[in-house]
């Protein structure tokens, strides 16, 4: 019998010997276990491991994501509980398509920073396509590298959702259930995913690591993830979290100190206040000293976004107040002082309001994503 709280880690262990069961079936494998000491990992268990070391260390609330050609994983540490989904009909290839099919045209082209009528459907249908039966291609236009990126926010974001509906917590007295009850989605209790006390967010994948420019991953994991209050952002260099997840069952302190000096690129914290207004009211006013730069006085008003220059392993210490009806943790209208980190792109401020709602008349949604993309310089030389 099994407990509910045990379910989870339940669920995981299942899952890694069913794979490890289809692994041993390929050619050759026998010959591989011959040349190592320790077991074979499936990939999503390896960068579950590492995610799960990182966060029992230095004891942070973590979400990681692997957004790759067929699946998107997500693993996060919530009160000390670790969670994996496996999303296996959303990738950036071979899924593609399902992408399209889940979210819809209308929410993918919603991300896209021209009117609806430069697009021609029939043909961005034929693209995706073509990217799923074709899945080593890479955009040869910046057209193409925007709408990627919007599919991609659309895919993290259905990943999200499913993940959150899954990493939940006991809810009542304990219950008594069979093993066949691990595989049973029924919900039976709240979320343990809290975007208020999330440390840190991950990201790895193509898509996120190999990004032309290191904010459009930033701007990717802020969309389709909706991080509140104040989050540190990052990317896998070169998707080294699978090795290291290998490595941390045998060396964690090795492998947490290459995870964080050679496997992240450190974006830098995202500020970003809970709730909603009117344009142009302000939103939330930041003061602090900036490091070999001065006094700091900052009104960022509502639907907009700023960027802060912080460079990598730069720190200060800023207050941060919203105006109500805004909230960061303290409650509606109350300041809150906290540290944030720096990074290759620096502080994000994102005033968008949470929950994030793109404007639904054309013309102002066409403006105010340009006018996002301009402030962070997302694609030099494209905006208003």
């Amino acid at each position: 019998m099994l407990e509910r709280e045990n379910l989870g880690p339940a669920r995981h262990e299942i899952h890694n010997l069913f794979m490890e069961h289809v692994m041993a079936q390929a050619p050759g494998y026998s010959k591989l276990m011959s040349w190592t000491a320790v077991p074979i990992m499936p990939t999503p268990a390896a960068v579950g491991a590492i995610i799960q070391t990182i966060a029992e260390r230095e004891a942070l609330e973590v979400i990681g994501v692997d957004i790759g050609g067929a699946t998107t994983d997500i693993f996060s540490v919530f009160q000390k509980v670790f969670n994996r989904t496996v999303s296996a009909n959303l990738g950036m290839s071979y899924s593609i398509s399902n992408v399209l099919a889940e979210a819809g045209l209308p929410d993918i082209i919603r991300w896209v920073p021209f009117p609806k009528s430069q697009l021609d459907e029939r043909a961005l249908r034929d693209r995706i396509r073509n990217k799923m039966i074709r899945p080593t291609t890479i955009p040869q236009t910046l057209t193409e590298l925007v709408i990627e990126q919007a599919i991609a926010r659309e895919a993290l974001r259905l990943a999200f959702v499913q993940h959150k509906e899954l990493a939940v917590g006991l809810k009542g007295i304990q219950q008594e259930r069979t093993i066949s009850d691990a595989f049973d989605q029924t919900m039976t209790g709240e979320t343990l995913v809290n975007m208020l006390t999330l440390d840190m967010l991950v990201g790895s994948g193509g898509v996120l690591s190999h990004a032309p420019r290191r904010v459009q991953a930033a701007l990717m994991l802020i969309d389709g993830f909706r991080p509140e209050a104040v989050t540190f952002l990052a990317v896998d260099s070169i998707f080294m979290m699978p090795q290291l997840g290998v490595l941390s069952t045998v060396m964690p302190e090795a492998a947490t100190q290459v995870f964080e000096r050679d496997c992240l690129v450190r974006l830098g914290s995202c500020v970003a206040p809970i709730g909603n207004g009117k344009a142009g009211q302000t939103c939330l006013k930041v003061t602090g000293t900036l490091p070999g730069r001065g006094p700091l006085e900052e009104e960022i008003k509502y639907g907009d976004m700023a960027l802060l220059p912080l460079g990598v392993g730069e720190k200060v210490r800023l207050k941060l107040d919203p105006v109500r009806p805004f909230d960061l943790g303290p409650g509606k209208g109350q300041a809150l002082e906290a540290e944030v980190e720096g990074g290759v792109v620096g502080v994000i401020i994102d005033c968008r309001g949470r929950p994030l709602r793109l404007p639904e008349n054309e013309t102002a949604r066409v403006e105010a994503l340009q006018r996002w993309l301009g402030a962070l310089n997302v694609y030099p030389g494209y905006g208003p």
